[in-house]
């Protein structure tokens, strides 16, 4: 019986965490369908490597890359949906193009990626999906970012719903929930600010983007490692649903959950009343 290495398909990979995800693939013998919205921008190289123009937001042209992939080479077996950016602001600067701007890519682009390699899994009756969420799609709490959260909160409802639907076909999901890491998420070229100033925020809009100015490179995170993991948890027999990213994100996983638990405990004896008599 044959090996076929699987391959991957990575949207974002021309910088950060899917451009190390396909590093680390490359190296495991593995085959790499490389995304990114212009292909000349991705540096890695190889006969396994086939590079992909793909802007997320447009649902043709994440069909019509899904489909030059299983030409090339067959299959799909992992799916990295890692295309992304932060849309920074307090959410009264932060116009409502900008906000349609942000879900397109973080969501519904995911989406439209989503939408078109299913269809391949749910023939082969397996495959493995990883979202790229965030702690700030666990613990909201980070002013300046309500936007950005709303969208990561967004992609673990979508997961843990769709972990159930592709279930009978083989097909795992898991919710990769980074917490800061040194990629280029902070640089000017990829985060962005609100547009509309309000002079009630100036000064606590100025702290927020002065505040991840110096964090900018400064994270904890190693993506190099990151990108290992991923392909641990792919070979892994039973992955897990969620997977917090770094000790940052252990931290704040494990104080949600706590947060939680008291709130609940703290209301439960209101919240019970609602039950009414059939």
């Amino acid at each position: 019986m044959s090996f076929h290495p699987p391959t991957w398909f990575i949207t974002g990979a021309a910088r950060g965490i899917g451009a190390h995800t396909v590093q680390a693939a490359l190296a495991a013998g593995h085959n790499v369908v490389a995304t990114a919205r212009q292909r000349g921008s991705i540096q890695a190289t190889g006969d396994r490597l086939l590079a992909l123009d793909l802007d997320v937001t447009d649902a043709a042209q994440a069909q019509a890359a899904v489909q030059a992939a299983v030409a090339h080479f067959g299959r799909i077996d992992v799916l990295v949906n890692n295309a992304g950016y932060g849309q920074m602001g307090l959410f009264e600067e932060v116009s409502a193009a900008q906000a349609q701007a942000q879900f397109d890519t973080n969501v519904f682009g995911l989406f439209h990626v989503t939408r078109a390699v299913l269809p391949v899994m749910r023939q082969q009756r397996a495959g493995h999906v990883f979202n790229l969420s965030s702690i700030g799609g666990i613990e909201g709490g980070h002013p300046g970012a309500s936007l950005y959260c709303a969208t990561k909160f967004a992609v673990e409802g979508f997961s843990e719903g769709l972990a159930q639907e592709v279930q009978p076909f083989g097909i795992r999901v898991t919710i990769i929930e980074p917490g800061y890491f040194r990629t280029d998420f902070l640089d000017a070229q990829s985060v962005r600010y609100g547009s509309m100033a309000v002079p009630d925020y100036a000064a606590q809009s100025a702290d927020i983007s002065a505040k991840y100015g110096r964090y900018n490179h400064q994270q904890p995170g190693d993506p190099a490692r990151l990108a290992a993991v991923l392909l641990q948890l792919a070979a892994h027999p039973t992955p897990p649903l969620r997977f917090a990213a770094g000790s940052d994100a252990v931290a704040v996983v494990g104080a949600k959950i706590d947060s939680l638990r008291a709130e609940l405990a703290a209301w439960q004896a209101l919240s019970v009343t609602t039950d009414g008599l059939f």
